[in-house]
């Protein structure tokens, strides 16, 4: 789901994503924000792009704020379905629960003593529906929607740190197509919201493992797939259109027993709201 000078996002293919820790962030901004492309979110703004990610993710409901997806062998949680991995499993995706976690307590926040947990104590889907209504996923539950605005701000700051990072592993000639068309989405809210939300949808691009036969599908990829459009709503429309090529792509190569194509109607749906005023 995985930029931006202040606000947005980005990285590239070209060099591996470190599963490090990340440094604590600096504290964040709180009313306006001033993103890459000279837009102000305002506090207001902030909270519709932090609806419409959950929105997107589980149709805005609490309960799919703890949420085990079929044939995945790991939970999502909160807002932006942040991934957490049960002891023993080291999946293709970037694992982010746990950066949230670290994240949320370096805010001064007291997430419930379960989120802390190294992996994910649950194995398999069975056994999280299973303790579904107990108390360590209701407490999850119940904290995670009591601080949505600390999950937006989670997911802003993952994209600030993209685009620096993307732009240094990509090839030289590359570089200024790659930050004009992020600034070209980016120079309306409705574009912050883009860049911000696929970020975190499918990721930056840069982590080797997202791919198939060699092609990926997160931001970075959809940045270099866009055709030459102007900036503002048609470049945010375009980046939605890229980005359902570069996602039928990834269904095309997958491997067949991922049974990815269920997933088309829904990822084309996100994309196209992309071209929709925020």
């Amino acid at each position: 789901m995985q930029a931006i000078r202040t606000l947005i996002f980005l990285s590239l293919p070209f060099a591996a994503c470190s599963q490090t820790p990340a440094p604590a962030p600096p504290a964040p901004v709180l009313g306006a924000t001033p993103t890459a492309a000279g837009v102000n979110l305002s506090a207001k703004q902030k909270a519709a792009i932090g609806r419409k990610i959950w929105q997107n993710e589980s149709g805005g409901a609490i309960k799919g704020l703890t949420h085990w997806n079929d044939g995945e062998e790991f939970p999502s949680l909160g807002i932006g379905h942040f991934i957490w991995y049960p002891k023993g499993f080291n999946g293709r995706w970037f694992e982010t629960w746990p950066e949230f976690v670290r994240y949320a307590k370096s805010r001064g926040a007291t997430p419930p003593a379960v989120a802390s947990s190294p992996d994910c104590p649950w194995n398999s889907k069975a056994a999280f529906y299973a303790d579904f209504d107990g108390p360590r996923l209701s407490s999850l539950r119940n904290w995670l929607s009591a601080n949505v605005p600390l999950q937006t701000e989670f997911i802003m700051y993952k994209s600030r740190a993209a685009l620096p990072k993307a732009l240094a592993g990509a090839p030289a000639a590359e570089r200024p197509r790659i930050e004009a068309n992020y600034n070209k989405v980016g120079s309306t809210p409705n574009g912050v919201y883009t860049l911000i939300d696929y970020v975190n949808f499918k990721g930056d691009g840069t982590n080797p493992t997202e791919r198939y036969k060699g092609q990926g599908w997160g931001l970075l990829w959809v940045l270099r797939e866009m055709k030459d459009v102007p900036r503002g709503p048609a470049a945010a429309k375009e980046f939605g259109e890229a980005a359902i090529r570069r996602l039928n792509l990834r269904i095309a190569n997958s491997p067949p027993a991922r049974g990815e194509s269920r997933w088309r109607a829904g990822w084309t749906n996100r994309c196209k709201g992309y071209g929709k005023p925020l």
